[in-house]
């Protein structure tokens, strides 16, 4: 369920969110909804220095299936 929220926020930073928000292709809804789904997630130790879009990559390939080998396999049949 969505809920209105009014905020006050100062006016050149209202023009600097939509241009974000019109860059990304979203609403400013949206990506504050972002931000504040950002804020509610553990930050894995040492990744404070790192950017958000970043951070967000951590851990994508912890389940994957792909190994040193694999790698050089998929090179070597690329490049062959």
């Amino acid at each position: 369920m969505q809920t209105k929220l009014t905020l006050r926020v100062d006016q050149r930073l209202v023009r600097k969110a939509k241009a974000y928000a019109r860059r990304s292709g979203k609403s400013v809804s949206a990506v504050v909804s972002d931000l504040f789904v950002l804020l509610d997630e553990p930050v894995a130790e040492g990744a404070e220095a790192l950017s958000p879009a970043v951070r967000s990559l951590l851990g994508a390939l912890a389940r994957g299936r792909l190994d040193e080998d694999g790698y050089r396999r998929y090179l070597e049949a690329k490049h062959g």
